[in-house]
């Protein structure tokens, strides 16, 4: 599957007619560019209006199609990142059970969504809504998944974080403390480096500590955890002694409830995670096909409405998609220019010699109306 595609439509002259175009453009990209993909573009007979509803329309377009193409990408990607982060092999993604590129390369107006006698703008302002509402869908449901991930990350910080910020309920047993009527046991993170001069200290930071009770219970790569065993009175001149010396006392109670319940706090969440996840990822391969079909009727109205302003009345255009490879570029636009009228090519080819550039702002600088479809 190609990644990018020009729409193109091309001036059908006088004594000619679509059919033949369509035929002596497909003997030249055979003849000369065999390896360019080309199709049909079939718009149907939309309502043109009047020419200054046609030239404001026009003005709206590229902003309008920058706005649809942008949800259509941030759709895409968010896709992307779900299927990475579930292991989930990548999805071809569809419209309506058809793959993106057929739907793009055959595609056909939607009559029943879009009826071809309203007036162009309520159509493209049809569209705009639509594409906005999925977009503020997308934000809502991508706020509340990452909410849920943010509160597993922070839990998981906890778990797995260093000694200092890490949940400590997993890593010291009920028999590792003592506590009684008189005496008390805290829980001492030291830093690696400062184990010696822990160990050589902690008994004369106060009065009443219980002599050689302290014992390490666990190190990772920057602290090692340690108790100390003493009595109730002098447990808060304890710890300010201790942090005087560099040593940080974690406050700790141990309590079974409370660690059933932040085990099922953390199941739920990781049970909730996979749900929002799911659902996100379902929502979004859905959302994506509607997204992408409201943008290929938006590129049909676009190509109609750029084409009259550059063609005139009535409707005389042959509107082409093309995949062409980065290397068939140059001869593919000489091959469309050769069948557009001489004076008409030599009044649009440049903008540097004072050439109009095209209607619609990015609207590619040629003869003929051109512009680009990104599918990544």
């Amino acid at each position: 599957m190609a990644s990018r595609y020009w729409v193109v439509s091309l001036p059908v002259q006088q004594n000619s007619s679509t059919t033949s175009l369509w035929s002596r453009l497909q003997e030249s990209i055979s003849r000369h560019s065999f390896d360019t993909p080309l199709y049909r573009f079939n718009i149907p007979n939309l309502r043109v209006g009047t020419l200054d509803s046609l030239l404001a329309l026009s003005d709206d377009l590229v902003k309008s199609n920058s706005f649809i193409e942008g949800v259509c990408s941030k759709t895409r990607r968010q896709i992307e990142e779900l299927e990475r982060v579930s292991g989930v092999l990548s999805s071809s993604l569809t419209v309506d059970g058809v793959p993106v590129d057929s739907y793009l390369t055959r595609f056909a107006w939607d009559e029943a969504k879009y009826p071809t006698m309203s007036p162009l703008k309520e159509i493209v302002d049809g569209i705009h809504t639509q594409v906005a509402k999925i977009e503020d869908d997308l934000k809502v449901r991508v706020s509340e998944y990452n909410n849920v991930r943010s509160q597993l990350n922070a839990i998981n910080r906890k778990q797995a974080g260093s000694l200092a910020v890490r949940d400590l309920s997993n890593l010291v047993k009920p028999e590792d403390i003592v506590t009684s009527e008189h005496l008390t046991t805290l829980l001492a993170v030291v830093s690696k480096y400062s184990q010696k001069d822990w160990l050589s200290s902690y008994e004369n930071l106060t009065t009443y500590v219980v002599p050689r009770s302290s014992k390490m219970l666990y190190e990772d790569n920057e602290y090692a955890l340690y108790t100390v065993t003493l009595f109730n009175r002098d447990a808060d001149n304890f710890k300010i002694k201790a942090r005087e010396r560099g040593f940080q006392i974690r406050d700790f109670e141990h309590n079974p409830d409370t660690q059933e319940s932040r085990k099922q706090e953390l199941e739920k969440l990781m049970q909730d995670q996979e749900t929002f996840r799911s659902s996100l990822l379902q929502w979004c391969y859905t959302s994506y096909g509607e997204v992408f079909s409201s943008w290929m009727h938006f590129c049909a109205v676009r190509i109609f409405a750029e084409s009259i302003l550059r063609y005139g009345l009535p409707p005389s255009f042959l509107s082409v998609v093309l995949a062409p490879s980065t290397k068939s570029e140059k001869k593919v636009r000489s091959i469309l220019e050769s069948l557009c009228d001489s004076s008409n090519s030599n009044f649009w080819k440049s903008e540097d010699e004072g050439g109009m550039a095209g209607f619609g702002g990015d609207t590619e600088a040629h003869p003929y109306v051109s512009f680009t479809i990104n599918l990544a």
